[in-house]
């Protein structure tokens, strides 16, 4: 718009030059300022550090202050390497309070930033390195872009799990502390402050490549330590750092059991050893009996074959007879080792409850049977081996008489 002389005269004034005047004049009295509400997040830049108090420079008239509680929260590490004319994130918490003051927080702030980026972190799927710094009975503890994350159990990944031993929580994890870990992010709920991470979802390593890596590094006759994953009425499976192996049900215990839950429970850990690994069909035997002792070995070491002993006679059956020797211990009489004639069933030489002598003929540990005879009693094959025996018997006899000194006087 063109400016004629009369209007100059009257004293109008251009519309532009008006214009100017009232962005300066609402410069001078700060209303042309973008002024911080409560809640926003800015970047500033640190003006002054003091014991107890940070200013920051955020486009306003006068710096907004972080002070008390809000400076107490900030790390003493990350305290100290901060600086003047450092850019920072601040949190809005007050525009201005009963002072005047602009009240900024530098941990808000820093939490609402980190809370957007493991929002992208839960978009993407992308894996991160951190460490292990704590545990609980669920899981570990996990800090990702300065925000505690919980990684639990179930998420940890095959061969950490496979990793694990004891009961207690300071048993399974304690051990894990500052072990580099990746993870991502699979839940993210800002309002509970709740922050879940996964171990597997990073992790590249299947179950099945865990188990052929494992398969390939056992050797038979190897004693290793595993936790039992499930049990079966055939067994109970035992994982050995990520692999499943098998350990049937005669091969749990010495002594003689019906299901598996009779000794064993999911999450013992037990001590195993490896005996058959079939690579083609990525199978695994194992045994925990053979890492025990022998109950029956014991039982049995008071005895030699060709020795004569006393039995009691507890079962007949077609082929022949069983006799109790000690308590717990049978032995097996063949029917051709009953009588020196020829008989059809043993009940006609024995019957239940009858005690007879009779002679060890064959002990066979791995089977866990005693041979017994009873026509071989007087025969002359061990007579050698009968008359000392008798000899012992005797001696031992002289040993426990009195001496003449210990004789009483007549």
């Amino acid at each position: 718009m063109e400016t004629n002389d009369a209007q100059l005269e009257q004293g109008a004034v251009p519309e532009n030059h008006a214009e100017n005047n009232m962005a300066s004049l609402l410069e001078q009295e700060g209303l042309g300022i973008d002024f911080p509400t409560a809640g926003e997040i800015r970047n500033g830049v640190i003006a002054s550090l003091t014991p107890g108090q940070i200013l920051v420079s955020v486009g306003t008239k006068s710096e907004g202050v972080i002070s008390g509680k809000e400076y107490e929260l900030i790390p003493e590490e990350e305290l100290a390497t901060l600086k003047v004319g450092q850019e920072i994130p601040v949190y809005v918490i007050n525009p201005e309070d009963q002072n005047g003051n602009l009240v900024l927080s530098y941990v808000r702030a820093r939490e609402e930033v980190s809370w957007k980026d493991v929002e992208a972190l839960k978009e993407s799927r992308e894996s991160i390195r951190s460490s292990i710094v704590g545990y609980n009975k669920g899981g570990l503890i996990v800090p990702v872009m300065g925000l505690r994350g919980f990684v639990p159990a179930s998420q940890i990944s095959l061969s950490r799990r496979a990793a694990l031993s004891g009961d207690t929580p300071d048993q399974m994890w304690s051990k894990m502390i500052g072990q580099e870990i990746y993870v991502c992010v699979i839940e993210v709920d800002r309002e509970r402050r709740r922050l879940i991470l996964s171990e597997r979802a990073a992790s590249t390593e299947t179950r099945e490549s865990l188990k052929e890596r494992v398969i390939d590094e056992l050797q038979e006759g190897e004693i290793r330590t595993g936790r039992v994953t499930s049990l079966a009425d055939f067994g109970a499976f035992v994982n050995i750092n990520g692999a499943d192996g098998l350990v049937h049900l005669s091969e749990i215990s010495w002594d003689r059991i019906q299901h598996p839950g009779e000794v064993l429970k999911v999450g013992q850990e037990v001590k195993v050893k490896v005996i058959s690994v079939d690579r083609e069909k990525k199978r695994i035997g194992l045994s925990i009996r053979q890492l025990l002792d022998d109950p029956w070995a014991q039982r049995v070491a008071a005895y030699q074959v060709g020795q004569l002993i006393e039995g009691k006679i507890t079962r007949l059956t077609k082929f022949g007879a069983f006799a109790r020797i000690q308590d717990d211990l049978e032995g097996l009489i063949h029917i051709s080792e009953i009588s020196e004639r020829r008989i059809e069933h043993p009940k006609e030489v024995l019957k239940e409850g009858d005690v007879v002598t009779l002679r060890v003929i064959k002990i066979d540990p791995e089977n866990h049977r005693v041979g017994l005879s009873l026509r071989r009693v007087e025969s002359m094959a061990y007579a050698d081996m009968d008359w000392m025996e008798i000899v012992e018997d005797l001696n031992e006899s002289d040993e426990d008489a009195p001496s003449e000194s210990e004789q009483p006087a007549e």
